[in-house]
């Protein structure tokens, strides 16, 4: 699966002028994110980190990831609205997982309460990889969908002006205007504007709810950009924030000083790290009023690994999707095999075998954000050690995906240019918004491919690991 421009990887002199055009375009163009040692300031400011070169993709898989989005889109949005499906998948993981634990209490409690909430958006985005592993013949394979602050939609919009200029650079410019036009962004202020139309108070606010630490500042105002372009308001605030001056009123409008709020956009709350005791009383806020929430509880629930293994099981899908048998198919044909590390015969079964042969697995926790999976070795020391603990069932195990490297530098700032192995991921980002039980919109907004050295088993690019990309469809 070779890109047209091997010839250029080895011409030294040629790749050196290129990075340097490379790192002017992306400050251009924006492709930007605040340093570590300023991380809440944008007066200094660096390039994120990207590919020097497009990577090559192949085009068949990466219509079906296109085509499977909306089909993704249901199932997260049926998951979500299924408290019976939740509670009985999630048995288990809440009993040792406390940040599951927590987020379902409050799941719980405001169903009890009744939902004020009537606009439900979705914003998320499903990654793949290519996995080469059983005759060579490349396959779409399912690495997780993000249903909580699925980022970098800004910034990949503004790569591929990037990936064009570098490859005029290199005498390559009938394969520069073959590089797909791709915003993600404007697809998610879509969505967010439809959710505020719908909520029906023309004076009422976007609310961005953002983390302390702010690097990837710039990915965001992206799409708060989009929104003010259509003169929707946008404010920014943190948990504290909410805890601080948010207030509801008899009928559960949500009230940041003194504005109304239509719609809260998660960028934040997706880790344990984000909570304290404050942090859980403003979510419970947040959640029990009537503003549209990105996502609302029960679709965070719906992104956990937990889920997304139970889907996999025979007969699960058909009981969420009931008479979409194609929608079904297209689903369950993007599936690696996953499986539960539930207490039994099951699980047992299953924690002996990826002992045995650690490096057919992926170790995956409840957690989002990169960096959490377990690989070889480690993934074998752990799971010994909780192999008869019901802590085990906190993890699920999934096959090891087995992509086919190919040769790219990894452009970062400070570091040297040098070439490297690499593989990618690719996300298909999908936005829908229902109305009641009336779906008004669902589509697929845009990708995000995603390329990292194969010396790094997990990690994206928030994480330090991966680097920003551009498909080139072969």
């Amino acid at each position: 699966m070779a890109a047209p421009w091997e010839d250029v990887l080895c011409d030294t002199a040629a790749i050196r002028e290129a990075a340097l055009v490379a790192v002017d375009a992306a400050l251009l163009a924006g492709v930007l994110m605040r340093t570590e040692g300023r991380p809440n300031a944008s007066d200094v400011v660096n390039y994120a980190p990207f590919t020097l070169l497009p990577s090559a993709v192949p085009r068949a898989l990466f219509e079906q990831a296109y085509a499977v989005q909306q089909d993704f889109n249901l199932l997260v949005d049926a998951v979500s609205q299924n408290k019976e499906f939740l509670e009985h998948t999630l048995a288990n993981t809440i009993k040792v997982d406390d940040f599951t634990a927590q987020l379902f209490r409050i799941h719980a409690q405001v169903l009890e309460e009744g939902l004020a909430q009537s606009v439900f958006l979705g914003i998320n985005r499903s990654d793949y990889m290519f996995d080469y592993g059983v005759d060579g013949t490349p396959a779409l394979k399912q690495i997780e969908i993000n249903t909580i602050a699925a980022s970098f939609a800004g910034l990949t919009s503004r790569t591929v002006a990037v990936h064009g200029q570098v490859l005029k650079v290199l005498g390559k410019s009938e394969e520069a205007s073959r590089l797909l036009p791709n915003n993600p962004s404007k697809g998610l202020a879509a969505g967010i504007a439809k959710a505020w139309e719908l909520y029906g108070s023309p004076s009422a606010v976007v609310m961005f709810l953002v983390e302390e630490v702010q690097r990837n500042i710039f990915d965001q105002r992206c799409v708060e950009n989009e929104l003010w372009n259509r003169n929707i308001r946008v404010i920014r605030k943190r948990f504290r924030d909410v805890f601080e001056k948010g207030s509801l009123d008899d009928a559960r409008r949500l009230y940041m000083d003194g504005q109304e709020v239509a719609v809260v956009y998660y960028r934040e709350g997706y880790v344990p790290q984000n909570y304290d005791q404050q942090n859980w009383e403003a979510r419970l806020l947040l959640e029990r009023s009537r503003a549209v929430k990105c996502p609302d509880i029960a679709t965070q629930l719906a992104g956990t690994k937990k889920v997304q293994q139970e889907l996999s099981r025979p007969g699960t899908l058909e009981k969420l999707l009931p008479g979409r048998a194609e929608a079904v198919a297209r689903i369950r044909a993007t599936f690696a095999g996953l499986y539960s590390l539930d207490m039994g015969e099951e699980g047992d079964k299953m924690a002996a075998a990826a002992i045995a042969d650690p490096d057919r697995f992926v170790l995956k926790p409840q957690r989002e954000g990169g960096g959490n999976n377990l690989y070889g070795e480690e993934l074998r020391q752990v799971l010994e050690k909780i192999r008869d603990s019901p802590e085990r069932t906190s993890y699920i195990l999934m096959d090891k995906i087995k992509p086919q490297p190919v040769m790219n530098y990894l452009l970062r700032a400070h570091s040297p240019l040098q070439v490297s192995e690499c593989i990618s991921e690719l996300g298909i980002f999908g936005v829908y918004v229902r109305r009641g039980k009336e779906m008004v919109m669902n589509e697929a907004a845009g990708h995000l491919l995603r390329t990292k050295a194969i010396e790094h088993a997990d990690g994206g690019v928030a994480a330090g690991v991966a680097v920003l990309d551009t498909p080139y469809l072969v």
